[in-house]
């Protein structure tokens, strides 16, 4: 039987981010998927700004810009008639934006990274059982053969078989009854720089262009909510009822949908996990949280608990922490699942208009608000996550500015020889120790490395504050101090540290 350190169940986004976090730290992790192969079809179609710089933070962005549209925004109308454009407005302040980029080339361009640090997928292996004690979890696959692991993560969606095996609640309720879905090939001449809504009176209708494989730009994704079918509903369907709503609810008669690349048929729900760990089993992505996919936050906030998790997990694996420093990841990302579900749920009511009430205060209020340039300017905030923080969680802390737990922005500084560097280049699978040019961190950074482990570096900014900031690997301020006794009070305290193991 084989063993590993960690196992990972679920080869989308969610896991193949925490499979390269782990390796990139040293951890001896397999990953595993009940699939024959790698997806080809679309599925999610945004990755926002907080998405791209896990991203780049795993150095996985790769080609990505090359292959993706650059959101401008949404237009929205009364069939034909424009009544509002939300547009995105990224912070100038910030050194990265969203992508419309297909979710196959975001686990493309994650596993080519895997590959580069040595870890594959295992592709075809169905979990068939798990059992687990205080040591670890056996798992049983389909074709009869066992691993042994000492953690075991499940990213493997929605109808986890992990989160079942651990036990875990996952309670929530339905948000709309039904939505269809299709990704079509059609002869459209409408503008691609921007996606379109469209309001009716019997409900909603979304086309997002996407940017095709083979460079056309005939590539949409068409989203409408219809009444629960009596029947299961096949492509061939699904393109049927959009060559009609394509006319009743957007006024447009001279679209031809030539072809389906993938089709879907969905109820939206709104579910949170009870708790993201039991025992040496842990959730992540879907198999923690799930929600409308208006707004395209799913796969961003998966992709962000992996990055909390890996380096959690590292130490732990590793021995230089307590395995209670794991609690702090659902009590991090916990609340912030909360907060995109109330948001995102919100939001699709809005848009949905299932009653008189709501399609007034839509048609009314929400709508012509989208206009405003302060409203596009916080959407697009509240979107990219680049706002969250951890300063209320166990890790957090009290700071008349930039407190434990924010987000660091990424800058250009220099390293102890001189040289040019980026901080969050610097910080996977690394910690960084931030000072003015000067400042002597030879002790500062010794008390660090007998708490974390080699793995943190030394980096220098003028535009620094005065006290030194230790920064997370997933770029959130850990502690800031010169004191050597503080760090290792915080280093075996707070961050549940086995100093010099």
């Amino acid at each position: 039987m084989e063993h590993v350190d960690v196992l990972i169940v679920g080869a989308g986004p969610t896991g193949l981010a925490l499979a390269a976090g782990l390796v990139a730290h040293g951890v001896e992790v397999a990953i595993v998927d009940r699939a024959e192969g790698p997806a080809s079809t679309s599925r999610a179609n945004i990755l926002h700004a907080r998405g791209v710089e896990v991203l780049e933070r795993l150095d996985a962005v790769g080609d990505l810009r090359d292959h993706s549209l650059a959101p401008v925004g949404m237009r929205m109308h009364v069939r034909s008639r424009p009544i509002a454009t939300m547009r995105f407005a990224p912070d100038d302040r910030e050194s990265v934006q969203a992508l419309f980029v297909s979710q196959a080339r975001i686990e493309e361009q994650l596993r080519a990274r895997l590959v580069e640090l040595g870890g594959r997928v295992a592709w075809s292996s169905t979990v068939a059982g798990v059992a687990h004690d205080t040591g670890g979890a056996t798992v049983t696959f389909a074709d009869g053969a066992r691993m042994r692991a000492g953690w075991l993560v499940g990213c493997d969606g929605a109808h986890s078989t992990v989160r079942e095996a651990a036990g875990i609640d996952f309670a929530g309720v339905p948000v709309v009854e039904q939505f269809l879905l299709a990704d079509v090939r059609a002869d459209w001449d409408r503008d691609r720089t921007a996606s379109a809504g469209f309001f009716h009176r019997d409900g909603l209708l979304l086309a997002i262009p996407m940017r095709d494989a083979d460079g056309k730009d005939d590539l949409w994704r068409l989203m409408a909510d219809v009444p629960i079918a009596d029947r299961r509903l096949d492509d061939a369907d699904i393109v049927t009822r959009f060559d009609k709503l394509l006319p009743e609810r957007a006024g447009e008669k001279g679209v031809r949908i030539r072809d389906a690349v993938w089709t879907s048929v969905f109820r939206i729900h709104r579910r949170l996990a009870a708790d993201y760990r039991s025992g040496r089993i842990l959730l992540a992505g879907d198999s923690a949280h799930i929600h409308s996919p208006i707004g395209g936050q799913g796969m961003n906030t998966g992709i962000g608990d992996a990055e909390n998790l890996a380096w959690k997990l590292a130490l732990v694996v590793h021995g230089r922490a307590d395995p209670a420093l794991l609690d702090t990841y659902a009590a991090e990302r916990r609340p912030l699942a909360s907060e995109v579900l109330r948001t995102t749920t919100t939001n699709t009511k809005i848009l949905v208009g299932e009653s008189a009430l709501a399609r007034f205060v839509r048609d009314r209020i929400f709508v012509p608000l989208l206009n405003s340039p302060r409203v596009q300017r916080q959407a697009t905030r509240t979107a990219s996550q680049l706002w969250v923080s951890y300063r209320r969680g166990p890790l957090g802390g009290r700071g008349r500015h930039l407190r434990p737990g924010d987000r660091v922005p990424d800058r250009t500084c220099t390293r102890a020889d001189g040289s040019p560097a980026r901080l969050y280049t610097e910080l996977l699978p690394a910690w960084v120790l931030l000072a003015r040019p000067g400042t002597d961190l030879d002790v500062l950074l010794g008390t660090a490395r007998k708490g974390l482990g080699s793995d943190v570096s030394s980096l220098y900014d003028a535009d620094a504050p005065r006290s030194p900031q230790l920064i997370r690997p997933d770029g959130h301020l850990g502690w800031r101090g010169s004191d050597p006794e503080a760090l290792r009070r915080w280093l075996t305290g707070t961050l549940h540290a086995r100093m010099g193991a």
